[in-house]
């Protein structure tokens, strides 16, 4: 019984580090909208690689945090962006124009 509670939590941290190392890996993007007024962007996720990047999924809603400028990102820019989730709030934590 010790056995199976070792590898079952084994497994657990396996299967946790690997969701975190995910969210750490650059998101290749298209901005769609900017709102300076309340720091938010809207950006539309493109696949790597050559089919199907043309970006024609929806767009999804960030905040981005006053440490982050957007005097330089306009719509249209393509991105390579780093963000989070917390309580149901997505955050950009790094962004750069490509």
């Amino acid at each position: 019984m010790r056995i199976a509670e070792i590898i079952s939590v084994g497994v657990a941290v396996v299967i946790v580090t690997s969701f975190s190392a995910l969210a750490q890996q650059p998101h290749l993007g298209l901005i769609t909208e900017v709102n300076r007024l309340n720091n938010t962007v809207a950006i539309r996720n493109i696949q790597m690689g050559t089919v199907g990047a043309n970006g024609t999924g929806p767009s999804e809603a960030f905040k981005v945090p006053s440490n982050i400028s957007l005097e330089k990102i306009h719509a249209g820019d393509r991105v390579s962006y780093f963000a989070s989730e917390s309580e149901g709030t997505k955050t950009i934590t790094k962004i750069d124009r490509q």
